[in-house]
């Protein structure tokens, strides 16, 4: 099937024309942390910001694509990989149009972290930490997932039965258990290289 394929990419817009017609360049912050972290919250709050700046931004969240791009995957360790690696893949083609994608995904390990900056590229990845104590995201726990995985009705939860591997030289590390989501928000935003 591949040798059907005609690449034209030579005749398509060019990123550079992108981002100079957007007046920022592009790019991936890929935030990482448990869940109840605070990871889509304050993704959501920074691309409103962004956006309110006049920055071409969109999200990606374990939400929006399961409902649809990754409708057919499951839980399992190969179907998190795989979801990790769609998101990557749609995430790079958003950077070639100069956008800034913010992506919200617990990436539980270091080696699944490399492979999606393998994807994109490390010049245009940067891993944000939502560094949350487990306490704090169990009290939160909007969608009582972790009562679940305490009460053993939810197998291999990161951060309970499945571990959680911080990263080791992020980007940035945000440590939300000393800000307020707009602080968050702002810190992340003042960090890019925009």
């Amino acid at each position: 099937m591949a040798e059907n394929i005609h690449p034209i990419h030579d005749r398509l817009v060019q990123r550079n024309e992108r981002e100079a017609a957007n007046g920022h360049r592009g790019g991936v912050v890929w935030m990482t942390g448990l869940s109840g972290s605070g990871k889509s919250t304050i993704a959501a709050a920074a691309e409103r910001k962004l956006f309110e700046r006049g920055i071409f931004a969109q999200v990606l969240d374990g939400d929006n694509v399961r409902h649809g791009l990754n409708a057919n995957l499951g839980f399992s360790l190969e179907d998190r990989v795989e979801n990790t690696r769609r998101v990557a893949e749609v995430a790079k083609l958003f950077v070639q149009t100069g956008c800034l994608v913010i992506c919200s995904f617990v990436s539980p390990t270091r080696e699944l972290r490399a492979a999606v900056q393998a994807i994109i590229g490390a010049e245009d990845f940067f891993e944000v930490y939502v560094n949350t104590p487990l306490e704090i995201c169990e009290r939160r726990d909007v969608k009582g997932l972790y009562a679940k995985a305490r009460a053993g009705e939810l197998k291999n939860f990161t951060g309970i039965d499945s571990p959680y591997e911080a990263p080791e030289h992020p980007f940035l590390d945000l440590k939300t258990a000393e800000l307020t989501i707009d602080q968050a928000a702002d810190i992340l935003i003042e960090s890019l290289p925009l």
